[in-house]
């Protein structure tokens, strides 16, 4: 089978030759395997690991504010960002959210920085989705979130608070965030027909702990707006990858009952998110994507720990099928190569053995 092959096998409950094994690689991993390889070509790069890559379509917005010298940007929301080193990685910080003092509705109407859906890079995406398609790869795009935006826009603290204060500064809010990129969506679907064969749909309702916020607040703001673009991406004949991190176990039957397909990432050392538990009570309804621990064992475990956590992430979630073996973030800074090497020949070895 090729990797499209394979993962559509997977997404369906088809029959495979062996579960799929995607990964997620940093920007300072993927330049390690470049090295590795002799390779500038990203996709190329996947080919030689042998993957089954879900090749990441999310539309290009461009911006005239990033000042590489000062480290800084901006997000397509209009949201300042700053560049921080962490140790071998660099990541960026949102700063001064543009809605952290407003109090009125009636504010939203004067941002200036709205994202006009126009503007996204379409076209490349086309070309990007062609290309993967070409190579044998699955696709997967636009990223879309609403409350992850929200916190962007009106800052951590000031959104957890909205959800109980200020519903009528919060809802509307959401409702715009929640239009221009469903015009953006829409129009991504349409160009690129079935070259894109899942979305992807982020809004991080957990901790390590438990929820961040509680399941009626939930069922109020988010359910309705989660359910409107499940079924806008199955008009469209494609399926819905939800991402929430954390211990999000009990938020899963209603993320279900909304129309996803696929949840991702399964950070099963999360509270309440025993993998043979998760496999049991939804194993059934849902495609499960991750579950290869990334915050010990990747990283600083030896080859040999990598393929114990793969073959116990084979034997529960990827038993009876319904499993696409990946790390259950990216791979971060300083991860040796032998380790993600060590992922993707253990599903390549074992892979048909729990089907």
């Amino acid at each position: 089978m090729t990797p499209h092959e394979r993962v559509l096998a997977a997404l369906n409950r088809r029959p495979l030759d062996r579960v799929p094994v995607d990964i997620w690689l940093s920007p300072e991993v993927l330049a390690d395997a470049k090295r590795h390889f002799n390779c500038e070509d990203e996709l190329e790069v996947y080919r030689r690991f042998g993957l089954d890559k879900i090749v990441m379509v999310f539309p290009g917005f461009g911006s005239e504010d990033i000042d590489p010298e000062k480290g800084t940007g901006r997000t397509i929301w209009g949201v300042e960002t700053r560049s921080v080193q962490a140790g071998k990685a660099r990541y960026e910080e949102f700063m001064n959210p543009p809605f952290a003092e407003l109090s009125d509705v009636r504010q939203l109407d004067d941002y200036s920085r709205w994202p006009d859906p126009s503007r996204f890079d379409y076209a490349g995406s086309l070309r990007l989705a062609r290309r993967a398609r070409d190579l044998g790869f699955a696709t997967i795009g636009p990223w879309i979130s609403v409350f992850e935006i929200y916190c962007q826009l009106r800052g951590l603290e000031n959104a957890m608070m909205d959800l109980i204060d200020a519903p009528d500064f919060l809802e509307p809010a959401l409702d715009r965030i929640q239009r221009i990129q469903t015009e953006m969506m829409e129009r991504l679907l349409k160009e690129t027909g079935e070259l894109l064969d899942l979305v992807f749909i982020s809004d991080d309702m957990a901790s390590q702990e438990g929820l961040l916020i509680s399941l009626p607040a939930w069922r109020r703001l988010f359910d309705s707006r989660l359910r409107v673009w499940c079924d806008v991406v199955h008009r469209h004949g494609r399926k819905v990858l939800f991402h929430t991190d954390g211990a999000a176990f009990d938020l899963v039957p209603s993320l279900i009952e909304a129309g996803i397909d696929v949840l991702n990432p399964i950070q099963h050392i999360c509270k309440g998110m025993d993998r043979e538990r998760l496999k049991a009570a939804y194993g059934s309804r849902v495609v499960f994507h991750g579950g290869v621990e990334n915050q010990s064992v990747i990283p600083f475990g030896t080859p040999d720990d990598v393929r114990a956590e793969v073959r116990r992430c084979l034997e529960t979630l990827g038993r009876g099928g319904g499993y696409i073996c990946s790390s259950c973030h990216f791979v971060q800074a300083g991860t040796p190569l032998d380790n993600v090497f060590a992922l993707i020949e253990t599903v390549h070895a074992h892979g048909a053995d729990y089907l």
